[in-house]
């Protein structure tokens, strides 16, 4: 047990290492290619931290585990709005850029509310689950949101004249940055990756040796365990002043995990739908995304200099701590004695 409790510590530890690395790495590279943090965040640092659920869901979906996609991607976007924005908010207060205002945050909700949907067969008298069709509906959903994110970078750069010129004639210095910048991105990932593996596989041995259930491991560990990337993550890019990437980093994961990760698991073989999952935990997850959304234009209404403040993150993480009671405490009521 104590060799577990240190390759857990070392596993935080590359974590937050790879947290730094990444967000500094992104941060350079977003100035070398002369785009916004928020576009970076979005996609390079979004798409990279979503890689725990991607291998968790794939793996399920191929050992024929389908359900453990299904409650990883709820656990992990409940897990990334209250627990990783909560904390961001508490280090810093967040000022949000008006396109996630605008367009990312509805784009999470309308996401959300699409994969609740789509689940609910029951009520055109099917069975329960998602199929192929339904997972190419999602595709298709983070298919628009990416076009967006894209199109815009593009509209910007040709907007600005210095940015198109730079970016038609690149100079030696800008290349080595560049590089310099991507490997640091993909250092970083690397150890966010393997230090969420170490802790995810260190955890459940310390919880197995506690006797703790399996199921209360798999809602619990495995759900916060792949959402540990997003977490260190924003939680640097917090400290750092790069409020942008924080949030671009959340919004993104949360869009990746429903639209890519669960869309192209569903499309590998059908997942089906848990009934205490639609019941609870799924519509906790979209209260979770349409509170952040409320505080979002709360604060905009309000004219509150900042839009996620202190308060705000307090909120949320009194809300994932309700989620946690509720979750562990009915699995662990129909534990057998």
């Amino acid at each position: 047990m104590l060799l577990d409790l240190l390759l857990l510590v070392l596993g935080l530890a590359l974590l937050l290492a790879g947290g730094r690395l990444l967000v500094a790495g992104a941060v350079q590279l977003a100035g070398t290619l002369g785009v916004s943090e928020l576009a970076i965040g979005l996609t390079v640092v979004a798409f990279g931290t979503s890689a725990p659920e991607l291998a968790v869901n794939l793996s399920a979906a191929i050992q024929g585990n389908a359900g453990i996609a299904f409650g990883n991607v709820v656990g992990s976007n409940i897990a990334n709005v209250a627990l990783v924005l909560g904390v961001a908010a508490l280090v810093r207060s967040l000022r949000i850029d008006s396109t996630i205002v605008n367009r990312e945050i509805p784009m999470m909700l309308l996401a959300t509310a699409a994969a609740i949907i789509l689940g609910l067969d029951r009520l055109r008298g099917e069975v329960e689950r998602y199929d192929r069709a339904d997972g190419l509906i999602l595709l298709l959903l983070f298919s628009v949101f990416l076009y967006y994110s894209i199109s815009e970078v593009a509209a910007k750069r040709s907007s600005d004249p210095i940015a198109e010129a730079a970016a038609g004639s690149v100079s030696t210095e800008q290349f080595v940055t560049a590089t310099r910048s991507g490997l640091m991105v993909a250092v970083g990932l690397a150890l966010l990756v393997g230090g969420a593996e170490l802790t995810v596989a260190r955890a459940v041995a310390l919880a197995e040796a506690l006797g703790v259930s399996r199921a209360v491991i798999g809602l619990s560990v495995v759900a916060l365990g792949t959402s540990l990337p997003e977490l260190a993550t924003s939680f640097v890019a917090a400290r750092r002043g790069s409020i942008t990437l924080a949030v671009g980093n959340i919004v993104g994961s949360n869009l990746a995990n429903i639209g890519l990760i669960f869309g192209i698991a569903a499309i590998f073989r059908p997942i089906p739908v848990q009934d205490v999952v639609v019941r609870r935990e799924m519509p906790m997850m979209l209260l979770a995304t349409a509170a952040a959304m409320g505080m979002a234009f709360d604060s905009r209404l309000s004219d509150r200099p900042t839009w996620f403040d202190r308060g705000d993150g307090f909120i949320l993480l009194l809300f994932f701590v309700v989620f946690i009671y509720y979750t562990l405490g009915d699995l662990l009521r129909r534990r057998p004695p």
